[in-house]
């Protein structure tokens, strides 16, 4: 069987957004959303689940989704992924080396690796579905990598590189951005545009991606990620655009308990 490493941010059902870790290691957030046969399901949280009422601690984030339809035919491919998440979680990238996505054109995940290790902020895997005409359907997985591309004013963009085999070695490269905003309880909005993968026959079928990166800048420690807990609870919301102009709207409230 053919096999291909793929792609996706899901940034997902929001990639970075909703779905994230819990520290015991068991995820029990799991929301599912759905729109005629579609369905994108998220699960996760923050790890540490407990965190400050008052100030921001260091945080990781895990993303986990999957992408279906519930009459088992093939899902369209996801396109575009907009969604803002709670004022509680911040990004900080100032001060981390950076990658340029010209790094990562043509290159394996171990080169990409090599080349922009420095400025890694998160990995994982996801699962992809090839549908090509009159072939039956196969899936394989393959490691996602996630990297710091700069701040711009109160933009930080990031970008997730996965390795394609089939039908050619291709690197699939998604460039995602994270501007600061101030709307309501939300602190964060999230923009990603997802490249055509294998000439638009491979979909994205599950993701599980872990997002965080401690540093040390000008003698400080800092965090890729922090986040707090105010309220004992926050929120993302959004909407995915899939390749059949199908757009599928989701809100998901995720706890934590605040200390202090």
């Amino acid at each position: 069987m053919k096999r291909r490493l793929v792609y996706i941010t899901a940034v997902a059902a929001a990639l970075a957004l909703a779905a994230t870790s819990v520290a015991a290691g068991r995820f029990e957030n799991r929301k599912e959303h759905c729109v005629g046969v579609l369905c994108v399901g998220d699960n996760g949280g923050i790890s540490p689940t407990k965190l400050p009422k008052h100030g921001a601690a260091p945080a990781t984030a895990r993303i986990i989704g999957d992408i279906s339809t519930r009459d088992g035919s093939h899902p369209p491919a996801l396109q575009q992924l907009e969604a803002d998440i709670d004022r509680t979680i911040e990004v900080d990238a100032v001060g981390l080396p950076t990658c340029k996505q010209s790094q990562l054109e043509a290159s394996s995940s171990a080169t990409a690796r090599k080349v922009c290790g420095d400025a890694l902020i998160g990995s994982g895997s996801a699962e992809v579905e090839v549908a090509f005409p009159e072939q039956k359907p196969f899936r394989s997985t393959g490691p996602l990598l996630l990297f710091n591309a700069g701040v711009h004013g109160a933009t930080t963009t990031v970008l997730l590189h996965a390795y394609v085999d089939v039908p050619a070695p291709t690197a699939v490269i998604v460039r995602a951005k994270v501007t600061r905003i101030h709307r309501g309880r939300y602190g964060l909005h999230l923009e990603a545009h997802i490249p055509k993968i294998a000439g638009g026959a491979g979909s994205a079928t599950a993701f599980d991606l872990e997002i965080g990166r401690r540093y040390t800048y000008e003698g400080r420690k800092k965090s890729f990620l922090t986040a707090s807990c105010p309220t004992g609870s926050w929120e993302t919301k959004g909407n995915l655009l899939f390749s059949d102009q199908t757009r599928l709207v989701f809100t998901h409230v995720f706890s934590c308990t605040p200390e202090g």
